[in-house]
């Protein structure tokens, strides 16, 4: 239930990990090792867990798996904050809103590209209707995966909706980034929206940047984000480190922006950049098998598969990481 505790949680800022699916070679789900991954993450610090969503393989509803797995993470969370990616259309949205409200989660994540191409007043409307039901963490899916654009227009309709509590900004764009923070800000809700970052690709300086528009200076407080379903140890100690210096206004280290740069890099390899980010979900599954928490990098859906040259890419990654504290 998502209560006044939860909901400072939420503003202070938390290391959210967009939840990955543990599968068999023959792609059944593999429960153990699903909750063992849950378990890892709460074990890890991290404020809470993201299910259903692009990670978790949004294939997840045609086989059948979505209430599942959203009661597996539910079963193992321990208190922390419980995200359930929910896919429009919006009778869609809705329905597996009612799941997740049902299982104890706290915010829907609203995943818009299962509204193809219709009007963004649809879209809006539908966005009510889900937080009719829980709820509302919106999110700015990159357009590489959703495949569309949404202008400061929308997002300053978006802000406006009651029931609305964060923004997952993660357009892998600054211009679309800004646009976001602008809207929250103009419709007076900066201290009411927290804003948290998907740009796996900017983790750092979306953490450290104020951001000044209208006399008004808000923060990206958290991150809710696929790069972080690996490495969370390290993910949490980051995150903790940025925030006590944007808290206490501190000069920003030149070591912590390099310390980015280096993220950036190993995100690339993760997500698989150079290939349009075709092997994104099995980039985080092979780091998560090379650790010993998946058996393997499998999905569901055959295209979702390492591009050619993307292990090499992992390993370089892995083994600066083992020079560097990146």
């Amino acid at each position: 239930m998502f209560d006044e505790e939860k909901r400072r949680r939420l503003r202070d800022g938390l290391v959210i990990p967009a939840h990955p699916l543990a599968l068999r070679a023959d792609k059944t789900l593999d429960e153990r090792r699903q909750r063992d991954l849950t378990r890892y993450y709460v074990a890890c610090g991290a404020g809470g867990v993201a299910v259903g969503v692009h990670t978790t393989q949004f294939e997840i509803r045609e086989f059948g798996l979505y209430d599942h797995v959203l009661a597996l993470a539910a079963e193992e969370a321990e208190r922390r904050l419980l995200v359930a990616g929910v896919v429009g259309p919006t009778e869609q949205a809705v329905g597996e809103a009612k799941v997740a409200a049902g299982l104890g989660y706290d915010l829907a994540l609203v995943a818009m590209h299962g509204w193809g191409s219709a009007p963004d007043e649809e879209i809006l409307d539908g966005i009510r209707a889900v937080a009719e039901v829980l709820p509302v963490f919106g999110f700015y899916l990159q357009p590489a995966i959703g495949k569309r654009r949404f202008g400061y227009r929308f997002w300053r309709s978006f802000a406006g909706i009651s029931g609305v509590e964060a923004i997952k900004v993660a357009p892998f764009d600054r211009y679309a980034t800004v646009d976001v923070v602008r809207a929250v800000i103009d419709a007076g809700r900066a201290d009411e929206i927290a804003l948290y970052t998907g740009n796996d690709d900017n983790i750092v300086a979306d953490l450290l940047t104020p951001y000044r528009f209208a006399g008004t200076t808000v923060h990206i407080v958290g991150g809710l984000l696929g790069q972080w379903a690996v490495w969370t140890d390290e993910a949490v100690a980051l995150h903790a480190e940025v925030r006590r210096i944007v808290r206490a206004d501190e000069p920003v280290p030149l070591e912590l922006l390099a310390r980015g740069a280096r993220l950036t890099d190993a995100n690339a390899a993760v997500f698989d950049a150079a290939n349009d980010f075709m092997g994104s979900i099995a980039g985080v599954n092979e780091v998560l098998a090379r650790e010993g928490h998946l058996a393997g990098n499998w999905c569901l859906a055959d295209h979702e598969c390492l591009s050619p040259g993307q292990s090499d890419q992992i390993s370089r990654v892995i083994a600066s990481r083992g020079t560097s504290d990146a």
